[in-house]
């Protein structure tokens, strides 16, 4: 019997992360945590609230307001973000939300809220989490440890296709733009900053189908949790 895991996958923004840590769960199980879905709603909060993220004592104050859960659907048949009993799911994709995200996901003090909160869901192993500093920060003794990436060409494109179905007046051009913004936040915050855990592997998926990346994902999980085949 395969032994259960925590699998990390880092990288970049519309690498497709999500998409394949959602089927990696599946497919094993396991539950799938989006913790880019947590700072989200976090955001979709404090920009309801009007709260000052400038103001650390004002943001302390808020996050004790604030609670985060993953709920299943059973008709999408996936796990969506609840801020304080709210499904918010479609709401935190926003765009508008989008370009406020990496700041408010900058702050120390949201940091130190999300993983707290991250790392009690992962004491029963089992999961598959994405984001920017799961593999350096969340679960630095992860089994597995996935870094993606890809052309920056391929991920404007792939993400002005995602925004495009809710949103027909976005341009290429805005995506281009905000994708550039969150990279440089991202990659420079004084805060777990995104980077490569050392022992992480590289997923370069610019020339890979889905079912590519997910098969060489599968090849190193099977080498970890002892399962005889795929």
């Amino acid at each position: 019997m395969a032994k259960k895991i925590i699998i990390t996958i880092d990288g970049w923004s519309s690498c497709g992360k999500s998409t394949l840590a959602k089927r990696l769960a599946k497919e094993l199980g396991y539950i799938y945590v989006d913790s880019g879905a947590m700072y989200r709603a976090i955001t979709l909060y404090f920009l309801r609230n009007n709260i000052d993220i400038e103001d650390k004592k004002e943001t302390k104050a808020a996050l004790k307001s604030i609670k985060l859960e993953f709920v299943y659907n059973p008709v999408s048949q996936q796990s969506e973000m609840y801020l304080n009993g709210e499904n918010v799911e479609y709401l935190i994709r926003d765009l508008f939300i989008a370009e406020k995200v990496s700041d408010v996901a900058a702050i120390k003090e949201v940091r130190e809220f999300a993983v707290a909160e991250q790392q009690k869901m992962g004491t029963k192993k089992g999961i598959v989490m994405d984001g920017r500093d799961i593999g350096t920060v969340v679960f630095p003794k992860a089994e597995l440890k996935i870094f993606m990436t890809a052309d920056n060409a391929v991920r404007v494109e792939r993400r002005f296709k995602e925004l495009y179905e809710k949103n027909p007046n976005i341009t290429i051009e805005e995506v281009k733009n905000n994708l550039e913004m969150r990279d440089y936040i991202d990659s420079h915050r004084e805060v777990s900053p995104l980077r490569k855990a050392k022992d992480a592997l590289i997923l370069d998926n610019t020339d890979l189908t889905e079912n590519q990346q997910f098969e060489k994902a599968m090849e190193w999980v099977k080498k970890i949790d002892g399962r005889k085949s795929i």
